[in-house]
């Protein structure tokens, strides 16, 4: 069942909803599941239940051959290293209890390929019979390391490009090299086993700022030419004062809290052409104060909505440690309306001595996922109003740590593949 499946739920004699058995394996449903649900005009949202563990994010390092603006390594103190391979054993250990396979995801705070063991390790992880991703800025993707992934069976590689020449891919990601990127990917795109499903499919990652926004259509144009079939579009977080000037979306923040508001005039926009003669009156009506329906999608739907814990993943950063999502693997400071926020860690565990599905399934950690379901945090990041606001250790609501009001990824501000 691919992610836009379409079948039918059917209600029994005593009022109950009976899925599909495709839905009930690929979303790991066990009697007793509880889905949250949301209901619209014409439609019904049910949500992945938080017991289902679908995705694990791995940082193998937090180290990198760049030194990118916009990276969150510019403006941090946490240690630096690179994933033991008594750790990684330990995960393979782990990931052979469980059924169905979750996806494995290579990618955190570093530069995957910067370890020299990536690699085999994914082969390792595909041998067990679970997916695997990755991400990587492509400077280090030459012909060995190409041949390497596809042979290791990588299903899909993401690769970082946020210019569309060289002079502006260097101003964002300082020290590399736009030509060799593209280059590297053609490589890894020519050596590819032939058919109609090419592995591992490319991925392109765009951080949208004030600097490079103009280039977003020739990135997209440029990867399709190097065989992309995924794009995926960020706003830069600022981890540094300075990258507050390259915010596309301070007034966004804002009019958060009211995107969605049921005392909003309803607009309902229809699919069409977006070109010369179109392109600026729709923007217009994007941005004209309604809450916004786009061929029968609510755009406001990804509101206090945390994707990590919709898509039922969990992070273990390099040296281990087990936490909700990338943004509490490590400690660091953002910046939410012209104040520092700093975001404290949030350690769940270490593999290296606890099991990651026990982790996983401890009562308190489904609580917490149940409440970050919910998303019963105050509203951080339309207001930012008050102390409590420059960290994620409580707020004005009692929430405790962490505090997610504040977090960017669950406004839809902030995207990770």
């Amino acid at each position: 069942m691919t992610s836009n499946s379409n079948s039918w739920v059917q209600v029994d004699d005593h009022g109950r909803l009976v899925l599909p058995p495709g839905a009930i394996e690929r979303f790991g449903l066990q009697p007793g599941a509880r889905l949250r649900m949301e209901w619209g005009d014409n439609q019904i949202r049910l949500h992945r239940p938080v017991t289902h563990l679908a995705k694990i994010y791995i940082e193998p390092t937090d180290m990198c051959n760049l030194q990118c603006s916009m990276c969150i390594r510019t403006g941090w103190e946490e240690p630096l290293g690179r994933m033991a391979q008594s750790t990684f054993q330990a995960f393979l250990a782990q990931l052979e209890q469980m059924q169905p396979k979750p996806i494995v995801f290579f990618g955190g705070m570093g530069e995957p390929m910067f370890h020299p063991h990536t690699i085999e390790w994914i082969a390792e992880v595909r041998q067990r019979g679970a997916p695997v991703e990755m991400i990587t800025n492509g400077t280090l993707l030459n012909e060995k390391r190409a041949r390497a992934l596809i042979n290791a069976g990588l299903d899909v590689l993401w690769v970082s490009i946020d210019g569309a020449t060289p002079e502006q891919y260097a101003d964002v990601r300082l020290g590399a090299e736009l030509p060799n990127v593209l280059t590297n990917l053609q490589t890894l795109r020519r050596m590819r086993p032939g058919g109609h499903h090419p592995r591992p499919v490319i991925g392109v990652s765009f951080v949208a700022m004030k600097r490079n926004v103009h280039d977003l259509p020739k990135v997209i144009a440029m990867g399709r030419r190097v065989g992309a079939q995924r794009f995926i579009v960020t706003n830069v977080l600022p981890y540094t004062a300075d990258m507050q000037d390259e915010q596309l979306y301070l007034r966004t923040t804002r009019e958060i809290a009211y995107l969605d508001s049921p005392w909003l005039p309803k607009l309902s926009l229809p699919k069409m052409n977006l070109n010369e003669l179109t392109r600026g009156p729709f923007l217009d009506a994007l941005g004209a104060g309604c809450n916004v329906t786009f061929a029968g999608n609510n755009l406001a739907g990804s509101n206090d909505v945390c994707n990590f814990i919709e898509s039922g993943s969990i992070s273990i950063r390099w040296d281990g440690g087990v936490s909700p999502c990338w943004a509490l693997m490590h400690t660091h400071t953002t910046f939410l309306h012209g104040k520092p926020r700093r975001n404290q860690q949030h350690i769940l565990g270490n593999i290296n001595s606890q099991n990651l599905l026990d982790l996983w399934n401890d009562p308190d950690y489904v609580a917490y996922r149940e409440r970050v379901h919910a998303f019963g945090f105050a509203p951080c990041t339309s207001c930012g109003g008050c102390d409590l606001s420059e960290s994620n250790l409580d707020d004005c609501i009692g929430s405790g740590f962490p505090s997610c009001g504040g977090c960017m990824w669950a406004q839809g501000v902030i995207q990770c593949p």
